[in-house]
């Protein structure tokens, strides 16, 4: 792998770096690392595994496994997510012990690694918005979410001025910005090949303007988590002293152990604190992460005026769904309904008159004349009740009803609706009709790869 020598050319004024070990390390296979769901992990089988210190539900993998064969990746039971950037979890524990009643934006989201591990350290109080502008990407990001399985963590695609209007809603704003892509050179060799100096001040120039777009939205006293996959000093402590010329911004130290091998840099101008991983140091690849505190601004939000628009009988049909009862029903643009925390109601209409709410809550689906018929995220849902009636299969049979084939079912199956397990996890619903069944698992989410099954034995 031939690094740019422009790039190089700047981190040799870095103390910390080592151009050999640097270049070295990226002739390396990168880690393979995932972070388990806090309450569908117990029966994922880890093997030899590692843990990645600075997130407590993180490890690494001996070997990358094929994930696609796996029902519990299907089920949300873990993430796959690049260990550097897991940081985010020593930073939500510093900044937020006791996170109760807050309000959050991860403005750039896509695919969903940083919105899955905040949604699993926010409490239940807690609304987590996950937003992005790219509509194909926020499918992505949608579809993640949902495995995830929160009530509480919500879809929207917008650019970021349109959250700026929101003036003081957010306690924390989570910018994990486009860039340049030198962190990602040894597992994107698109990044590699498209990196230029040029592109680097573009990106810059983008970052500066995201960011500017989006701080009104966040509260006085309020963090703001910035974040990049980049090595160059113009996105990353620049940015800092951008925010600190323009904004009334403190740096925030976050404190970790030495022996970790992340490396505490300062910005030329302003000496904010950001914090730099290189892969020859971390088992990670390249990151650069800081904490920012806004110390101008309104402290408190004030939410307008609404009338409810709770529909009682919907939720007394479709209470049988879920365990969680303490749920408001809306209906959404496409004539399905959602189950939202009540306290977060006032969120709702406050958010869709600024925003496009593209997920909210967990879907319910829609009554017919005879039944009602549920929505996939149901059966992934965290809060799904436990007296619905569930099919287990094995690993084979799994996989099979994941790629929507043909798979066999436990004899003396009832007729109606049941939801498809594996060791306990939900994978998605079937409607058995007598002779015959139909497979409810959204066609996009099927499995199109060919799996050799007698390998996985």
């Amino acid at each position: 792998m031939n690094i740019p020598i422009p790039l190089l050319d700047q981190l040799d004024s870095l103390a910390c770096f080592n151009e050999a070990a640097f270049v070295a390390a990226h002739q390396l296979v990168p880690p393979t690392s995932i972070r388990l769901h806090p309450l569908k992990c117990s029966n994922v089988p880890l093997k030899d595994k590692i843990a990645v210190p600075w997130c407590s539900s993180a490890y690494y993998l001996p070997e990358r496994p094929l994930f696609t064969a796996d029902p519990f990746l299907h089920a949300g039971a873990y993430y796959v997510q690049e260990a550097s950037s897991m940081f985010l979890d020593r930073v939500l524990q510093h900044l937020f012990p006791d996170p109760q009643n807050l309000r959050v934006l991860d403005l750039c989201a896509a695919p969903g690694g940083k919105s899955t591990l905040l949604a699993a350290h926010l409490s239940e109080s807690s609304l987590l918005i996950s937003n992005d502008v790219i509509r194909s990407r926020a499918a992505i990001l949608e579809e993640n979410m949902t495995r995830w399985g929160y009530s509480n963590t919500w879809v929207t695609s917008n650019d970021p001025r349109d959250f700026g209007r929101i003036a003081a809603y957010f306690d924390l704003i989570v910018v994990d910005a486009p860039c340049s892509g030198s962190g990602l050179f040894r597992k994107d060799e698109r990044a590699l090949n498209e990196w230029s100096e040029a592109n680097v001040q573009l990106c810059s120039e983008r970052q500066q303007r995201i960011l500017a777009d989006v701080l009104p939205a966040l509260k006085k006293e309020g963090y703001l988590v910035y974040a990049t996959c980049s090595y160059s000093a113009a996105e990353d402590e620049e940015v800092l002293d951008f925010l600190a010329d323009h904004f009334d911004m403190a740096s925030i130290a976050i404190p970790f152990e030495p022996e970790w091998g992340i490396e505490r840099v300062l910005s030329s101008k302003h000496q904010m604190e950001g914090y730099r991983f290189f892969p020859d140091k971390v088992k990670g690849e390249g990151f650069f992460i800081a904490v920012l505190q806004k110390k101008e601004g309104t402290e408190r939000f004030q939410y307008p005026r609404f009338r409810s628009t709770h529909l009682k009988k919907i939720a007394e049909q479709a209470h049988h769904l879920l365990a969680q009862q303490d749920y408001h029903c809306i209906e959404n643009d496409r004539g399905l309904y959602s189950t939202i925390k009540a306290e977060h109601e006032p969120d709702f209409h406050l958010l869709r008159e600024y925003v496009y709410l593209r997920r909210v809550g967990t879907l319910l689906g829609s009554p017919s004349a005879k039944e009602w018929i549920p929505e996939h995220d149901i059966a992934l849902s965290i809060d799904v009740h436990p007296q619905l009636s569930y099919i287990e299969l094995d690993l084979e049979n799994a996989l099979l009803y994941l790629k929507k084939d043909q798979f066999s079912l436990p004899e003396h199956i009832s007729k109606g609706w049941h939801i498809v397990r594996y060791q306990g996890q939900g994978l998605g619903w079937i409607k058995a009709l007598g002779n015959r069944l139909n497979n409810y698992l959204p066609k996009n989410w099927r499995i199109r790869m060919d799996i050799d099954f007698d390998a996985l034995q």
